[in-house]
């Protein structure tokens, strides 16, 4: 018998916001996954942008295939193959609730589910984040227009705008019409109520902990600032050399501007814990239909967030908290395995979960994409899933293996490179030192290999 599937997957959360990767969130149903599981520990997302990052998950192809550098008015044509689509096309029923952002669609989403059927998905209960949200029409925000919430919501959210882009207060709304609290009960309601004969395939899509910093309560008041870890200060600029696209980051956000980082972190913390007990009561609807020991769960994120870290707040650069994300896997094997809440630290790519769970659905790609399975992974620990990892961003690209990260410019040029075993916070450049010249050379030529290899596509 097929297992079930469940995809779990967060937007914007940075790889080290869970209790299970670092010690200042709770996050106690998330790591029973990792504990039942196979936690990746280098897992870089293919880039630290929305749009492009799920485009790269959808096709299993590098940003520098698709063309889609950041965000931008592009959507996936329909029809366009997918892994989604193997799995539905090998037996499954196939779901989603949340965020995609894989099309652009119109006002109303609820007119563009064929979109999302074209990809590979039948049943749809589709949002957008919460910035879209204003303007888009979906089930969720009709919800809250019947409820009287809708235009409280909107005026909540043009006030977060501008220079209060790091406003930090509850959202007006209630915490049963949360967005990601919609998103996990229409997930468990699909789950209590499936009475098909098919294996279910569910891809759970949350629109946190993406900013606005707008946790309700009581999770708004779970985590004191206080305890919060101080953000990691931006280390001295060089005065020479290649620049690229960290440097006009750190142009446009003076040091210091960040002043409230921890309240930053303390609301984050708060909506992180919020899925994490979305993902509880899931998992527990699971255990109730006695399907837990056949469901294979996959959590992810497309992307961090800085959170006051370096001066920065959101993502779309290469440091650590916007590049890196969580990367969990169980299966039933696993749970009867000496694998079981193994840690394996192979650099993994974030579009490597779909051919992950095309495998474990016994479902073939017959289409050219260069993401791979994590499962071979399974069979001989640690072995190496990847030798390094790359993301790319504005036609950029950053290399990262165990020991080293390297950052090219658009020129390909270096830009950065740390050693990220002795420097893990990333403030020490090595670039213009003489002893890592010949090293720079052969991560740039590694780089270069792997853009060839797959250039074609």
């Amino acid at each position: 018998m097929k297992p079930n599937i469940l995809l779990v997957m967060c937007d914007q959360l940075r790889g080290d916001a869970l209790g299970c990767t670092g010690n200042w969130v709770k996050t106690p149903h998330i790591d029973r996954i990792a504990r039942e599981g196979v936690r990746f520990a280098n897992c870089v997302t293919n880039s630290p942008v929305c749009l492009p990052a799920r485009i790269s998950m959808a096709t299993g192809r590098y940003p520098h295939n698709t063309g889609v550098w950041d965000n931008c008015p592009y959507e996936l044509p329909e029809g366009t193959p997918t892994w989604m689509a193997a799995i539905r096309d090998s037996g499954y029923r196939t779901s989603v609730f949340g965020k995609t952002a894989l099309h652009r669609g119109g006002p109303d989403l609820r007119k563009f589910e064929y979109k999302l059927h074209s990809y590979g998905l039948d049943d749809v209960d589709e949002i957008r984040g919460p910035h879209a949200s204003v303007d888009v029409i979906c089930h969720m925000t009709e919800r809250w227009k019947s409820l009287g919430l809708l235009e409280a919501f909107r005026k909540d959210m043009k006030e977060r705008g501008g220079k209060n882009r790091t406003l930090v207060r509850p959202s007006v709304l209630p915490l049963a019409e949360y967005y990601d609290v919609y998103v996990g009960q229409r997930a468990k309601d699909y789950l209590r109520n499936y009475n098909r004969a098919q294996p279910w395939f569910c891809w759970v899509s949350f629109a946190g902990p993406h900013e606005p910093w707008d946790t309700p309560e009581p999770f708004a008041s779970m985590y004191r600032p206080d305890d919060m870890p101080d953000p990691i200060p931006r280390p001295a600029s060089r005065r020479r050399g290649a620049t690229g696209e960290l440097d006009r980051r750190f142009a446009e956000s003076p040091v210091g501007g960040i002043r409230n980082a921890k309240d930053l972190r303390a609301s984050y913390a708060g909506k992180v814990s919020l899925i994490d007990d979305q993902v509880g009561q899931i998992v527990a609807e699971i255990e109730r239909r006695g399907e837990l020991d056949r469901t294979v769960i996959l959590f992810t994120s497309d992307h961090g967030e800085m959170n006051g870290d370096y001066d920065l707040i959101h993502k779309s650069n290469f440091l650590n908290p916007a590049v890196r994300v969580p990367f969990i896997v169980t299966t039933p094997e696993v749970r009867k395995s000496s694998l079981v809440g193994a840690v394996n630290d192979s650099p993994v790519e974030w579009f490597d979960a779909g051919p992950t769970l095309a495998e474990v659905a016994g479902a073939k790609l017959n289409y050219t994409q260069f993401a791979r399975s994590v499962i071979p992974s399974f069979e001989n620990p640690p072995s190496e899933h990847r030798s390094f990892a790359i993301s790319e961003l504005l036609e950029e690209v950053m290399y990262l293996d165990r020991d080293w990260k390297l950052m090219l410019n658009r020129k390909r040029e270096p830009y950065r490179l740390f050693d990220v075993k002795n420097d893990p916070n990333e403030v020490n450049d090595l670039i213009g030192v003489a002893e890592q010249e010949r090293l720079i050379k052969e991560l740039k030529g590694e780089i270069g290999e792997r853009l060839k290899q797959t250039e074609n596509a």
